[in-house]
């Protein structure tokens, strides 16, 4: 019984020191892990206090972004200087433009004005002239009036075109139409169109179906087609 309780005694001692030995152990690695951490956060702080950043790649990276950064800068300002080159010159354009147009207007203006003057002494010499043949048929009625003497108006001669000349035919077409016509006493032909006189009587119209219509001072309107000849 007693060797009994002496080996559990003997086991138990045991049993503690190797747990004391091995708390031991896992106090020296916490101490070990501790010590290499603070050894690692040393070195960082000593890498980052010496770290030179003149010639280092993280300088290269920044600088190349600057130069780019500048280069883009420098297009964008050609660009905006070229704009501005192309605003001006459209803004010279259109003061050329507006000069010119300035210019024409002036010189309208002034050929308005001299037409404008030309018609007015046009006017002023009508008036003039109408007024000054107004007193003289007053005059010459205040005369006849005085002398008792009384102007006879000349009857105007009357021609009836369809007793001289008759219609032959009528040739062309639309606005070109023309016609021929026989003068009866002579047996001679004449040919005339639209605007011309014949014997003192314009034409006025000429078409296949009414022939040709002439028209005299008066008014007068008279008809030459080839029924007339018949």
């Amino acid at each position: 019984m007693q060797n009994k309780k002496l080996f559990l005694g003997v086991l138990f001692g045991a049993m503690f020191i190797a747990q004391s030995v091995r708390a031991e152990d896992v106090l020296v690695e916490e101490v070990a892990v501790v010590d290499e951490v603070a050894d690692m956060e040393q070195m960082s702080a000593d890498a980052v206090e010496n770290y030179q950043v003149e010639g280092s790649l993280f300088q290269q990276i920044t600088d190349l972004e600057q130069e780019k950064i500048l280069m883009q800068l420098e297009k964008e300002r050609a660009q905006l200087d070229l704009e501005l080159d192309r605003l001006a010159a459209e803004k010279i354009k259109l003061h050329m433009e507006i000069d010119t147009l300035s210019g024409r207007a002036e010189q309208q203006q002034q050929e308005i004005e001299t037409q404008k003057a030309k018609l007015e002494a046009e006017a002023a010499r009508i008036e003039k002239e109408k007024q000054s043949l107004l007193n003289e048929t007053l005059a010459e009625e205040v005369m006849r009036e005085s002398t008792g003497v009384k102007k006879v108006a000349e009857p105007k001669p009357e021609t009836d075109i369809t007793k001289k000349y008759r219609l032959v035919n009528v040739i062309g077409a639309g606005a070109q139409l023309q016609a021929t016509v026989e003068d009866l006493s002579s047996g001679q032909s004449k040919r005339i169109s639209v605007g011309k006189v014949l014997d003192g009587l314009t034409v006025k119209s000429i078409s296949l179906d009414d022939g040709v219509v002439l028209v005299g001072e008066d008014g007068i309107e008279q008809n030459l087609n080839v029924s007339n000849g018949k």
